[in-house]
Order: structure tokens, then C-alpha cells, then sequence
């Protein structure tokens, strides 16, 4: 067998295949050998003809082709392997010369695992956010626990911000009813941004019993082109208000939403889960910023097929994204105002999977270089943590005994140490 390699790019290569008698006569006989199995020959039963007895049985032309594909499946399987090229995916295959019993010459194009070169990943210019946790939020959370035992009471005034009410509407567009704009008994908080801007502040200063039109414009860059900067009105019915009067902030208060004594506390607790939480918020972004700078100073080529394979696997979890929220994705696309799912693909998803596939490589490239490892032990502890949070499912823990699901945690896991490592080289 005679091989010769052409770089198309640095994705994409295409090897030139030639093979000579011998190899095709080894060929002719695998071939053989698999074609008698379902020869039928008298005096033998079926699949224990002797092959040279089957041979003289077997249609020439299929023994031909039968003998082509064997030669090409093995002698392209050979040639990837002994050039210590990594194809992605099935090669293209183009016979541009075939000889039965003497000679076939055929291209084979594949898109191939791309020499990945980094750049000095141990001097990374990207430090952690200052954690700093303002009274500002704290107050935003103690306003919070407030609202959740606040206590509501129906009133006979003008509605005013912060009251919550219950109202009838119904939108329409040059006179015309359009969907999603009408609602009956419908609760809302006044103050709240439920609302596009005009709405609830159209409310304030009505009585309970009041009908009223709100003459308000869709924002310009609103989910819906059939709304984008459309004149609406809306024709409102206040049916009801409610007055929500809010707990004092007392150390009865504190003792009541807590084991605290007091408001001191009780503030001093919530400072201490912010600032938790902020240190974790830090520390995902500094490892999202290295991860983005390594690309950024690296040479990583993109494979196609990669693009593609994880494109599919973002439009799958955004499907069922929307499905929780009891959307499709046709309705996403109609709102956004996409005509296929391929424009939409292009536009919001392409280079979402381009720059995954781009971290994928570099840090790929970088546990191989760093010999970065995941023991059997920590991957078992690893699988431990995810079967926890489905330990009263006893379905969703089958998975974790499947070969594809283990593998796919271990490769997750490879990455989080890998990216530990690259903060760690990294650390000021």
C-alpha cells in the first residue's frame, strides 16, 4: 500500500491510497469468505460451503464490489492510523482508479483532530474581582425578606405605586385585538416592570370600578416584530387594590425569619452568604476570563464537524429550556422574527458553539500537556455528587452505569482540573 498525505487545511486533509495485487487479493478472499456465508450450494448446508466451492457460486460483480469496499475500509483505516492522523469523521471516499486483481487508487478526505499550538498560558493577564458587599445589598435582601411577610389589605383609594391590584384588559393595535394582549382578573404589582414602561404608571391614581384607556408604545426592541414600536391601547378595568404594608425591621422581625436575636445579626448573616456567593460569581468569571484568553492567544483551529456536532447540542437544551417554559421553538423563532431555524442557527448559535469548541481544544491541549489526570477515585467521587441529586429517582440513577455517561463526567471532570491548574499557574 502506497500513501501520500495533502493538507487541505488545518481541518481537513485528504490521503491518497494505492494499492497493489497482493493487497487486493486479500482482500478478494475476506470478501469471499463474508459472500458464501449466504450461498446456497446442494449437498451443503447454508454458511458451511467450503469457500472454494462457494467462490465458483458467488456472482462475479458482487465479489468485485464486496472486494473494493473491503480493501478500502481496511487499507483507510491503516493509512489514518499509521500517519498518526485523528479523523472526526467517516471519510469521503473518491476511487479514481480501480484494476480488479491488479490494482485501486482512491482519495480519502476526512476532517481530522487539528494540531493545537498555546500560547504562554502561565503568564495570562487576568486577575479576581474585589469582593465587595455594599449596605445597599443587604438592604435589597432585608427588603426582600420584608415583602415576603408583608401584609396585604384591601383598600378604597386611588391605586398608588407598590399597591398590588387585580385589573381587565385588553390591547389593541389599530383598533384590533392582538395576541397575548388580553387578560381577565389578572394580579399585578404596581412597580413591578411586569409591564412594558407606561402600563402601571398609567394605573396609578384610578379607583377600584374605573375603566380607562392607556395609549402606550411598544418598545422598539420588543421580542415580537409584530409589536416592535407599535401604538397601542389598551382598555383597563381596575377591579381591586390591595395596600402591602411591610413588617418594621425589628429584632422580633429578625427572630422570626431566622435563628438570629437581632437585626445585627440577621444583617451580619446575609453579608456572609453574599459575600459567598460574590467569591463564587468571582471565581467562575476569572476562570471564564483565562479560559477566553488562552484561546485568544493560542492558534486553534476549528473543525467543521465540532461546530456542527455541538450546535445541535445547544439548539437540544434550548428546546427543552422552552419547554419548561411551556414554549416551542417555533414560537421562539416566530417571536424573534426568524423565517428558518437555520437563520436563527447562524445567527444567535454558530458562534456560541464556535467558541466552546475553541475552549474544548485549547484546554484539551493543555491537560496533555500538563498531564493533567482524573484518578478512577475521583471520578467515582465525582459520580457520587451527581447521584445525589437524583437519589430519589431510581431511573435517572441507571444512567450513571452507562459507559457513554460515565465517559462524558470524566471528560467534564478532566476540564474543571484542568482549569483549576490554569488558575493556579496563574495566581498573582
Amino acid at each position: 500500500m502506497k500513501t501520500s498525505v495533502k493538507n487541505i487545511s488545518d481541518t481537513k486533509v485528504e490521503l491518497t491510497i494505492t494499492l497493489d495485487a497482493e493487497s487486493l487479493a486479500i482482500a478478494a478472499q475476506t470478501a469471499a469468505a463474508k459472500l458464501a456465508r449466504d450461498i446456497k450450494v446442494p449437498g451443503f448446508r447454508k454458511g458451511k460451503t467450503p469457500i472454494a466451492v462457494a467462490t465458483k457460486n458467488i456472482d462475479p460483480m458482487a465479489l468485485q464490489e464486496q472486494t473494493m469496499n473491503d480493501a478500502i475500509s481496511k487499507a483507510v483505516a491503516e493509512a489514518f492510523l499509521q500517519n498518526n492522523i485523528q479523523a472526526l469523521d467517516r471519510p469521503m471516499v473518491d476511487i479514481k482508479k480501480f484494476v480488479p486483481g491488479e490494482t485501486l487508487e482512491f482519495t480519502a478526505v476526512a476532517e481530522i483532530l487539528p494540531a493545537i499550538k498555546l500560547g504562554n498560558y502561565k503568564k495570562l493577564k487576568v486577575s479576581a474581582e474585589k469582593i465587595v458587599v455594599s449596605d445597599k445589598d443587604i438592604d435589597e435582601v432585608v427588603d426582600r425578606m420584608r415583602q415576603g411577610f408583608a401584609e396585604k389589605a384591601e383598600v378604597q383609594r386611588a391605586a398608588k405605586d407598590g399597591d398590588e391590584t387585580v385589573i381587565d384588559f385588553i390591547g389593541k393595535k389599530d383598533g384590533v385585538a392582538f395576541d397575548g394582549g388580553t387578560a381577565s382578573d389578572y394580579s399585578l404589582k404596581l412597580g413591578s416592570h411586569q409591564f412594558i414602561p407606561g402600563f402601571e404608571e398609567g394605573i396609578v391614581g384610578h379607583n377600584i370600578g374605573e375603566t380607562f384607556d392607556l395609549d402606550l408604545t411598544f418598545p422598539a426592541d420588543y421580542g415580537s416584530d409584530d409589536l416592535k414600536g407599535a401604538k397601542v391601547v389598551f382598555t383597563t378595568t381596575l377591579k381591586s387594590i390591595k395596600e402591602v404594608v411591610l413588617p418594621d425591621l425589628t429584632d422580633e422581625f429578625a427572630a422570626k425569619v431566622g435563628p438570629f436575636k437581632t437585626v445585627v445579626e440577621l444583617k451580619a448573616d446575609i453579608k456572609r452568604e453574599l459575600t459567598t456567593q460574590k467569591e463564587r460569581e468571582s471565581s467562575e468569571k476569572l476562570k471564564d476570563d483565562l479560559v477566553k484568553q488562552l484561546v485568544a492567544i493560542s492558534n486553534v483551529p476549528v473543525p467543521e464537524i465540532l461546530v456542527i456536532d455541538q450546535m445541535k447540542s445547544i439548539e437540544q437544551d434550548f428546546t427543552n429550556n422552552l419547554m419548561y417554559q411551556g414554549l416551542s421553538i417555533d414560537q421562539y423563532l416566530q417571536n424573534k422574527g426568524f423565517e428558518t431555524k437555520e437563520q436563527w442557527l447562524e445567527a444567535e448559535v454558530k458562534d456560541i458553539a464556535k467558541k466552546r469548541v475553541e475552549a474544548a481544544l485549547a484546554l484539551a491541549e493543555l491537560s496533555k500537556i500538563e498531564k493533567v489526570e482524573a484518578t478512577s477515585d475521583e471520578l467515582e467521587s465525582h459520580i457520587d455528587l451527581y447521584k445525589q441529586q437524583y437519589a430519589k429517582n431510581p431511573e435517572a440513577l441507571k444512567q450513571f452505569e452507562q459507559p457513554e455517561v460515565r465517559r462524558d463526567i470524566a471528560n467534564r471532570l478532566l476540564t474543571e482540573k484542568t482549569v483549576d491548574l490554569l488558575v493556579l499557574l496563574n495566581k498573582k
